[in-house]
């Protein structure tokens, strides 16, 4: 077990369940592509409030809408049920390097979110890969709007100052 602060890792996925007798883990993924996992090397399984526990990642693979990842170290099922839904992390300085206008989900979670007339819309709560586009959730007292993640759309994204200005297309927004 590591005690290890949080401020170097970042989440990129969470245990589901174990699958089949050798330790094998269903896992949903918040990256791009398995590949994240494999450059990576090793992860951190959140179980508990600051515990944080390394693994080598032996290899991934997708198995429907999920990942099924293989670490070192875990050979049963009964090490693997432990983790049932573990974070998964990875140290920031593993990830890839990305352009200018790309932005990992870590960066924009927590963005205040306004029209481009100026008008708070709400804050970025949750991102979620539809294939074609991101979408981003934002919720403003209990009522959330769905903004596709294209350019049409998204203005400007100021990470500094931790809000997103959008002009939504006509029948976007029922405000």
């Amino acid at each position: 077990m590591i005690k290890a602060g949080l401020r170097d890792l970042i989440l990129i996925g969470h245990v589901i369940r174990p699958h089949g007798l050798t330790g094998l883990l269903r896992i949903v993924s918040y990256a791009q592509s398995k590949e994240t996992f494999l450059e990576a090397g090793s992860v951190f399984l959140k179980t508990g409030q600051d515990e944080l526990h390394e693994r080598k990642v032996v290899s991934i693979r997708p198995h429907r809408s999920i990942f099924l990842l293989k670490l070192s170290g875990l050979n049963s099922i009964d090490q693997a049920e432990a983790l049932r839904g573990a974070g998964i992390l990875v140290r920031k300085d593993s990830l890839a390097e990305k352009d200018e206008d790309e932005f990992f989900w870590y960066e924009l979670l927590g963005l205040d979110v306004y029209l481009e007339t100026g008008q708070y819309l709400g804050i970025l709560k949750e991102i979620f890969p539809t294939g074609s586009n991101d979408v981003y959730v934002v919720e403003n007292q209990g009522k959330e709007f769905l903004i596709p993640a294209i350019h049409q759309v998204v203005e400007e994204i100021d990470i500094p100052r931790k809000r997103m200005i959008i002009s939504p297309v006509k029948g976007l927004l029922d405000l």
